[in-house]
């Protein structure tokens, strides 16, 4: 939410930086993410000045251009070409000069520079309303007073307005600062409690008063708790055209862009107070009726975006006496109902609509609007009428209109303000130390919360109406400690904690696997088990009719349940590439959903994602990328740290790996990995290669721990290493040294190595020479001479026997 620093010091004249107020408001709850500044021109017309145009003449070179020479309050004058052919000496015009910036209306900006026009030097510009933003003119340049003196800025000339912008994270539960006036509420009592105490200065509309009673649109409404308040008024002769300009500044500001004088003004209510309206051109009601009701189930209806939709019998709809729909309540308007440049009388809404009625009709409808906001997390039902007035004066000072009946205001049960007891011992044990019952009063008193009764051990209180979210005494207690500051609360020097003891397998080997992952450079991503819809079309090993569907989406992209961990990761993979980062490794624990004829199934992967290089780049290490075989070693050795050896490998055939291949252990399935086809790669705009591997779960755990473990004590003797270089044949492979050697000596014998191959002209042809290294242990005792020359003794007679080795 968007907060304007100019537009709230209207409310409360405090004089403080942007930035520690922004402070101030984030002690307060209202977090502050950040303070832009924002001007109304942009550039604030730096570098522009008034110029006098001392002469004018026809440039020698071009029909359509003009020399001309610029008195700009220098010592001498300069020359200017100019294009416009309303320009002529005399004038006085605004000039951008050589280094000022210029913005377009898409904010984009250009450099003012000297330079040549069909021969002729020009040392500026002299510009048009539309070129300095100042309006939308461009068939000539501007002409300014006579009165101004040559060189004066022209950000001393016109009104421009710089200030400061919060955007405020706000949380659902504060219906209540979804306006200007709210937060300055809010902000009030942050002061109070630092000791500044400032008047909060509320819109007056004591000037209400109708002018006639001419045009009257009656009101009905069919069900009173879909719609517990409605209030209109006619307003008559009215002129649609621009807002006035400080209107305009204070939409602009949080990003708003002016329509008209009736739509700003309803806009600028809107985040003034909090409350939403909508205007009608009266002229399309009907019987001069409006009701209030439900339709059927399919009714076709045209939204104010030119889009048809279909009505659900749920939704909230203005209608006319003829049945018509006008507008869904308290989301949309209607592309026939609004107010267009001919419309000359208006019906001005302000409701309370039902909260839960307001954000199923929205989520429907995929609506998000500034008054679906508000009213689906509950506005202040007070407000309504005092909203209505507050408008209908804007629009009769500013579109000139008279206010041709009498409020109607439908309120048949009128909300009482809530009721809540607070306990001084309940206060101190959920703050965690003890304030002052003064302070705790005067907090309260800066809220507008009434202190109805007042006892030993607590407070009766009356919370305001708008305080919506406000219903008990925990959430008291948490309006005192944040006006109180949570910053002041003591920090204990006694830290209470409890060991537990976690006997989970499947979170033991979850943390092994996540640990030795880390290690080797992985990070870890939890993405939503919510997706799109149009995912499965990606794969045909995945049914639309096997989608867990959304009862209530969100959006269209948290639509369904996801059937494969691989479209969320490749969401990650592309945000992050867009942002430079291309080498990367990712791995998440997560399910996949589905929905067969049988029932719900939820099954438990781990999915890898590799792609870019290896490492950093750097001068010390050559460039590796990750391939097929990088992400195979990081599949096996996860498998092997949990104790499953001896997998088979074979090809995988699917419509998402251009090549794959599954690793199973006997019929079970363990793991497919393989190269992300580009076709689906494209989908996400990613462009280079990402590896991709899938771990059943369920599979691998099914596994773990049932390979029996060896544990033996560690030798206390040396082991003894030698080496023996043989002359083999070319066919014999080292496998056959290795078997040979353990079959000739089974107890001492504990490893065999290759170190070293060569085959070259020096050797007999189809020859080659193998270094074999042996490594001799005994667990006993120090293994003597003798017997280490009696065991090489025996290996060198077993290969020269059955190979055919000659010793080097």
């Amino acid at each position: 939410m968007k907060i304007s620093y100019n537009w709230l010091r209207q409310f409360l004249q405090i004089d403080w930086e942007a930035e520690k107020t922004g402070e101030l408001l984030t002690d307060l709850g209202l977090e502050v993410e950040g303070i832009e500044k924002v001007e109304s021109i942009k550039g604030s017309l730096q570098g522009v000045v008034v110029g006098e145009v001392l002469t004018c003449e026809k440039h020698p070179n071009a029909d359509k251009l003009r020399v001309t020479t610029v008195n700009l309050g220098g010592e001498a004058p300069v020359q200017i070409v100019c294009g416009a052919p309303n320009v002529a000496a005399g004038q006085k015009v605004p000039v951008a000069t050589i280094g000022t910036m210029l913005y377009d209306d898409k904010g984009e900006g250009f450099k003012i520079k000297k330079g040549k026009i069909r021969g002729e030097e020009s040392h500026g510009m002299i510009c048009a309303e539309d070129e300095l933003g100042l309006g939308k003119g461009h068939d000539g340049i501007m002409v300014l007073e006579e009165s101004l003196v040559p060189g004066t800025p022209c950000s001393e000339v016109f009104n421009i307005e710089t200030d400061y912008v919060f955007e405020i994270g706000l949380t659902p539960n504060r219906a209540d600062a979804m306006s200007h006036f709210g937060v300055a509420r809010d902000l009030r009592a942050g002061l109070i409690q630092q000791g500044t105490n400032l008047e909060l200065i509320s819109p007056s509309v004591s000037d209400f008063h109708v002018d006639e009673r001419t045009h009257k649109v009656d009101i009905e409404i069919d069900n009173s708790e879909l719609v517990p308040r409605y209030c209109g008024i006619t307003i008559t002769d009215v002129e649609v055209k621009e807002s006035p300009e400080w209107i305009q500044n204070k939409l602009k500001a949080i990003g708003l862009a002016p329509k008209n004088n009736i739509v700003d003004i309803t806009n600028y209510v809107l985040h003034e107070l909090g409350q939403p309206l909508h205007a009608f051109d009266a002229s399309k009601i009907r019987g001069n009726k409006v009701v209030v009701k439900t339709l059927e189930e399919g009714t076709k209806f045209t939204t104010l975006d030119e889009v048809e939709r279909e009505l659900s019998s749920e939704d909230i709809m203005i209608c006319d006496a003829d049945d018509n729909p006008l507008c869904i309540g308290g989301v949309f308007g209607g592309l026939n109902s609004g107010v267009t440049e001919h419309t000359n009388t208006i019906f001005l809404e302000s409701a309370y609509f039902n909260p839960v009625s307001v954000r199923k009709t929205a989520k429907r409808h995929a609506l998000n609007t500034d008054a679906s906001f508000r009213f689906e997390r509950g506005i202040d039902i007070n407000l309504t009428k005092y909203a209505l007035k507050r408008a209908a004066l804007l629009i009769e000072e500013y579109a000139g209109g008279k206010l041709s009946s009498d409020i109607l205001d439908f309120y048949p049960e009128k909300v009482e303000d809530f009721q809540v007891f607070l306990s001084y011992d309940n206060a101190y044990r959920l703050i965690g130390q003890e304030i002052p019952k003064e302070t705790i009063k005067n907090i309260l008193a800066s809220l507008e919360i009434k202190i109805n009764s007042e006892t030993a051990g607590g407070l009766g209180l009356t919370i305001p109406s708008y305080r919506v979210d406000v219903q008990r005494e925990a959430d008291i207690i948490e309006e005192i400690l944040r006006v109180y500051g949570y910053n002041n609360i003591e920090f204990s020097h006694k830290l209470n904690t409890s060991i537990s003891f976690d006997s989970d397998i499947e979170v033991k080997v979850e943390n092994i696997v996540a640990n030795q992952l880390t290690s080797l450079g992985f990070n870890e991503t939890m993405a939503n088990s919510l997706t799109k819809a149009d995912y499965v079309a990606l794969s045909e090993n995945l049914k639309d009719e096997h989608n867990v569907e959304m009862l209530n989406p969100l959006s269209n992209d948290l639509k369904v349940m996801r059937q494969s961990l691989l479209f969320s990761g490749l969401e990650s993979v592309a945000y992050n590439i867009n942002r430079k980062n291309n080498a990367l490794k990712f791995y998440e624990f997560g399910k996949t959903y589905h929905k067969y004829e049988s029932g719900y199934q939820e099954d438990k992967h781990l999915t890898l994602f590799v792609t870019g290089n290896r490492v950093k780049d750097s001068w010390k290490v050559e460039t590796q990328t990750s391939d097929f075989f990088y992400m195979k070693g990081i599949i096996t050795g996860v498998l092997e740290r949990l104790g499953i050896a001896n997998v088979k490998t074979s090809p995988i055939k699917s419509d998402v790996y251009s090549e794959g291949i599954v690793l199973s252990l006997g019929k079970t399935k363990l793991v497919e990995f393989g190269v992300v086809k580009r076709v689906i790669l494209k989908e996400f705009s990613i462009k280079q290669e990402v590896l991709f591997a899938d771990f059943n779960w369920q599979n691998i755990l099914g596994l773990v721990g049932k390979k029996k473990i060896k544990v033996t004590d560690l030798p206390k003797f040396p082991a003894v290493k030698r080496d023996l270089a043989l002359l083999l044949d070319n066919k014999v492979e080292f496998k056959e040294i290795y078997n040979l050697a353990f079959q000739s000596e089974r107890k001492l014998l504990k490893e065999v190595d290759l170190f070293d191959v060569y085959e070259g002209d020096k050797l007999p042809e189809g020859k080659k020479s193998y270094a074999v290294s042996f490594v001799l242990q005994d667990e006993n005792k120090t293994l003597a001479d003798k017997q280490i020359d009696k065991i090489m003794q025996k290996l060198q007679q077993t290969f020269e026997k059955n190979l055919d080795a000659v010793l080097r």
